[in-house]
């Protein structure tokens, strides 16, 4: 559809663009991206025409573009650029209805019903129906943005180009824009291309992107291939973290502030409170935390936690709500909360800190074995859940790599299931010992501040503390719990 070869650019003898050269496919949908002067906007004017290269050249369905005539060309493509010179006070619908003019013929240009049709059909695609009367001036930035998107859209175009489309729109619009881009280029086969500053609206919205770097194609390729940690650091000079979207199989890229003061936070055993209740710990900043919650459940940043003793005959439809009603009514924020569930009585806990030189880790448990299950049988269990009975914490003053967040997980369960091995814990239904009960939980939370940590296995530093805090604290919690119902 749009064949790009061999581009060369000078304004007189500052070179803009060096031997670019990439193609887009019919209905595929290409990001443009790269820091200030790297020459998007330059090489978008040539791809539109308005702009002739010293070398190289553009096709377009097969023709060189200086072969089409401008008519002609309109009918194909159709341009959004970033800015419109306003100098007559048009109303929205007579602005809209200039992108018919390329599908008009005859001496006297008439006016047809389709052409009506398309023009409040796109109207209403880009929300500006309804104020169609008004004139262009009384408008917004972003309403403005969305009008001009309407009259590119008017020329019905096979290639649709867009230079920044998502600038003064405000977030819903630049979703609801994005969305029907998307699905134009997926239902209509649109081919778009279009220049993003947003790496993540990029990112989650393109088929492919182009990243540019000193007038040069850096890479062009898909944009988890793009979208890398250290390239985006290298190509726009700032520090950056990589993620995914939590919904999309999509790269975002995430700013990290420059931080010049370190405030030496630490977590340790004040910061825990023990009520008949519940067990809680606060801390006046948030952890980076994984966790299988009630209420925070996966990864993210909490001030509170809490392991609230419910009784074990405790059934309720809605659980989650119910969790966070009971949080507000305590003072907590659900939104910086991470609140669990046990029928363990809260004087079971135990806890310890495991100092090493250059970090440390304090764990929380409360365990309690009256639903112990051995999971390689469970088929042979019902589907019947019990509040968890197994709790763990994992805090750790230090710098936790994605690796080590999981594998602390399970350098803790296997503690866990050593200690019920040990203690010949069985499971009641099947006889076998067991390797935790029914609806355990647990939570790996971190300062994310002092020494990088980049593993947590089993024989690691950080692993070592895991393992060797969460067997004795375990343990310590069964104990008390045995020494609490046993016959006085």
């Amino acid at each position: 559809m749009l064949n790009v070869q061999n581009l060369f650019f000078q304004y007189e003898t500052k070179q803009i663009l060096q031997d670019i050269s990439f193609t887009v496919n019919k209905g595929e949908m290409v990001g443009i991206l790269g820091p200030n002067g790297s020459g998007k906007t330059t090489l978008m004017k040539i791809i539109s025409g308005i702009l002739t290269p010293q070398e190289g050249q553009v096709e377009i369905k097969g023709k060189p573009i200086e072969q089409y005539k401008t008519k002609e060309l309109a009918k194909v493509v159709a341009v959004l650029s970033q800015h419109v010179n306003e100098s007559f006070s048009y109303t929205v619908r007579e602005i809209v209805s200039l992108g018919r003019y390329a599908h008009q013929s005859g001496l006297f240009q008439s006016w047809s019903s389709q052409d009506e049709e398309v023009v409040t059909s796109v109207m209403k695609q880009t929300g500006v129906f309804s104020f169609q009367e008004k004139s262009i001036h009384e408008l917004s930035g972003g309403e403005k943005q969305r009008v001009y998107l309407a009259q590119a859209l008017a020329q019905e175009p096979e290639i649709l180009l867009l230079d920044e489309p998502t600038n003064h729109l405000d977030l819903s619009y630049q979703k609801e824009l994005l969305d029907n881009l998307r699905e134009w280029s997926m239902e209509r086969d649109l081919t778009i291309v279009c220049i993003f500053h947003d790496l993540n609206l990029a990112g989650l919205y393109c088929d492919r992107l182009l990243l540019l770097h000193d007038g040069m194609v850096e890479v062009d390729a898909t944009p988890s291939n793009v979208l890398q940690e250290e390239r985006v650091k290298r190509i726009y000079q700032t520090d950056v973290k990589s993620t995914f979207h939590p919904s999309r199989p999509a790269p975002q890229i995430a700013l990290v502030p420059r931080n010049k003061e370190r405030n030496n936070r630490k977590i340790d055993t004040e910061a825990i409170t023990i009520s008949s209740d519940r067990v809680e710990v606060k801390v006046p900043f948030p952890l980076n935390t994984l966790s299988s919650g009630v209420i925070g459940a996966g990864m993210g940043w909490y001030k509170s936690f809490v392991n609230r003793h419910v009784d074990k005959r405790y059934q309720c439809e809605d659980y989650r709500e119910e969790m966070e009603s009971y949080l507000r009514r305590n003072g907590f924020i659900p939104s910086e909360t991470v609140g669990m569930m046990t029928a363990v009585y809260t004087e079971d806990v135990a806890y310890e800190l495991m100092e090493q030189p250059d970090f440390s880790v304090m764990i929380v448990v409360t365990g309690g074995v009256g639903n112990a299950v051995d999971a390689a049988k469970t088929n042979e269990h019902s589907s019947f859940l019990n509040p968890g009975t197994i709790n763990i914490w994992i805090f750790v003053n230090g710098t936790l790599s994605e690796q080590a967040f999981v594998q602390s997980v399970i350098t803790a369960t296997e503690a866990k299931a050593a200690v019920l091995r040990d203690r010949k814990i069985k499971d009641l239904e099947t006889g076998t010992i067991a390797t935790g009960t029914s609806t355990d939980s647990i939570l790996v939370a971190a300062t994310q501040e002092g020494a990088y940590l980049e593993f947590g296995g089993t024989i690691t530093a950080l692993g070592k503390c895991v393992a060797q805090g969460v067997y004795q604290c375990l343990a310590k919690s069964l104990d008390k719990r045995n020494r609490r119902i046993a016959p006085k």
